[in-house]
């Protein structure tokens, strides 16, 4: 999540302390989501939040993938899914899965802001990996939006 310079007003010091110590529980909450994720898929090899606009919100990445250019690159992904399906069918976009020789890239819709990619083994059990990511994503926008989980 990204922090504006001189978010706060200038004569209440503790609304913005409360709000960056909000901004870091919920990167924190995002961020084991994540670890938690990949405890339990098998061969699950990485994860990463982003924004729609391509910003970084948490990764667990193995070190070879650069979060920073992985979320832009999602943000483009994301984009054109979200576009294909408004045209497709006309609604609203749920997941992206792309299989590669070396693995999967899994897109999944985190709510309207933000996503959640997981990076897998190309011997990944993917119904395992759905079954586990899908409320991963809901749970991480649920974070994301201060919304209670179900």
């Amino acid at each position: 999540m990204a922090k504006r310079a001189g978010a706060g007003t200038p004569g209440a010091p503790a609304a913005g302390a409360a709000g960056a110590a909000a901004v870091r529980a919920t990167e924190q909450a995002v961020a084991a989501e994540l670890r938690s994720l990949r405890t339990r898929v098998p061969r699950l090899d990485g994860s990463l939040v982003a924004s729609v606009d391509g910003l970084l919100i948490a990764h667990d990445l193995p070190g070879a993938v650069e979060p920073a250019g992985m979320a832009a690159v999602t943000a483009t992904g994301l984009s054109l899914a979200h576009r294909i399906a408004q045209t497709a069918h006309g609604g609203a976009f749920h997941e992206v899965v792309i299989r590669g020789v070396d693995g999967y890239v899994v897109i999944y819709a985190a709510g309207p802001t933000a996503s959640l990619t997981v990076l897998a083994d190309p011997d990944v059990n993917v119904g395992r990996l759905h079954l586990e990511s899908r409320p991963a994503a809901r749970a991480i926008a649920a974070h994301l939006t201060g919304a209670r989980r179900p």
